[in-house]
């Protein structure tokens, strides 16, 4: 098999859920561990930085690792979604694993996993595990995928929990109410591990996660936001991911990790190059400014916007599309309305349509339709002076299919 029949074949046979949305989405552990079983159990020998939170898990995991690998440690990254191609999900020192590697784990193992029931997110880890205890890494930063609880990944025993924030996300799986979402991101801390944290609100989430802690004994760390080290992630709500990775490193280091203060500073300063992480205020083009971030939640649009007015430009414009089960109306609320607005649809099951997505604006916003993502780039380019700004976002896949076609 080539490498594209091989992810042809991923996709088509194994959906995932961040194109498809819930039917494939398979909540539980018992796939998940029969696989591991199958490969003699990969997780049985690594060592792992578990890592949930509605907001910032992937600049976390990303800083995490970036500064493992300035300390001298051989450090394996598992993250999603990809924004460009699926080897991002899996890497090790920053380098995504090779497309040979995942067509000779196909090829040997397509058989079995056929009659697995796996879903796409379950054979994804069961390969990035596969993969670490081969390159016998010395610790794996990993990401949950939703929730935590009942998520492929909490099948591992790491040596450190973290929770990086609370808020209304994938209400449909994880629950309507910020109490019950507490309730599965907590589901990663683990009997007498310790775990980092920077949620001090809403109370309720809090109450949630200090009780499955006290129950655990499992002693908590609260992680003040940091604005001393520079990171070169640029968004303003970075400060808040810094911090929970400086409270980790303190902890981890408290344990006996070697990690010396310049691996830190230098660390920071190189997760793009490091991590190979893309999509967080990233800025793709100077004249006219072009910046685009994946933040996607109430939350995550929230600070984004913030930050986005702090931005000086004769004339905003902003490339924007959705995904479903969004809360849509409440970040619509965000947006500016003196922006000129480029809406689509990005290239998934799970977008919202014109028809779904252009009555939020109607009547408020200056906007218009195009067919495609790119189409809705490239008018935004063509109607730019050079001191106006373009901010693409709204969803994880817009972002994506700017980087993949133009960057």
């Amino acid at each position: 098999m080539t490498y594209q029949e091989v992810i042809d074949y991923l996709f088509h046979q194994f959906p995932q859920y961040q194109k498809i949305g819930g039917k494939a989405f398979k909540p539980g552990l018992d796939n998940v561990r029969k696989l591991c079983s199958y490969l003699e159990d990969p997780q049985n020998e690594l060592k792992f930085i578990h890592v949930a939170g509605t907001n910032g898990k992937g600049s976390v995991c990303s800083m995490l690792a970036s500064i493992f690998k300035e300390a001298g440690y051989k450090v394996g990254l598992f993250t999603s979604p990809h924004l460009v191609d699926f080897s991002e999900r899996i890497r090790i020192n920053g380098e995504a694993i090779s497309q040979y590697e995942i067509i000779q784990f196909v090829e040997k193992h397509k058989a079995h996993f056929d009659q697995s029931g796996a879903s796409f997110f379950e054979w994804s880890l069961a390969l990035a595990l596969h993969h670490f205890k081969e390159g016998k890494v010395d610790v794996v930063v990993l990401e949950t995928g939703l929730g935590g609880r009942l998520d492929a990944t909490n099948i591992v025993t790491p040596i450190l929990s973290v929770i990086t924030s609370i808020g209304i996300d994938h209400t449909q799986y994880l629950g309507n109410t910020l109490r019950e979402i507490a309730h599965e991101k907590a589901g990663i801390i683990k009997e007498k591990t310790p775990v980092v944290t920077t949620i001090t609100n809403p109370v309720e989430a809090v109450e949630v996660v200090n009780k499955k802690a006290d129950e655990q004994q499992a002693p908590i760390h609260l992680a003040p936001a940091d604005d001393h080290y520079t990171c070169d992630l640029l968004g303003a709500y970075q400060r808040v991911n810094k911090g929970v990775v400086l409270k980790s490193l303190e902890v981890l280091i408290q344990s006996g990790v070697s990690v010396k203060e310049e691996c830190i500073v230098n660390g920071l300063k190189k997760v793009a190059k490091n991590a190979g992480l893309r999509g967080r205020w990233e800025i793709l083009k100077d004249s006219p400014k072009v910046i685009a971030d994946i933040g996607h939640n109430y939350d995550g649009v929230k600070e984004l916007m913030t930050q986005l007015r702090l931005e000086k430009c004769k004339q905003l414009r902003i490339v924007w599309g959705m995904v479903a089960d969004k809360e849509i109306d409440r970040i619509v609320e965000l947006l500016p309305i003196d922006a000129k607005y480029y809406l689509s649809s990005p290239q998934i099951q799970r977008a919202l349509k014109q028809e779904e997505l252009c009555p939020h604006f109607q009547g408020i916003f200056d906007y218009e339709y195009f067919p495609t993502i790119l189409q809705a780039y490239e008018n935004a380019l063509k109607d730019s002076g050079s001191d106006d700004l373009i901010f693409v976002g709204g969803s994880t896949f817009v972002v994506a299919e700017i980087i993949s076609d133009f960057f």
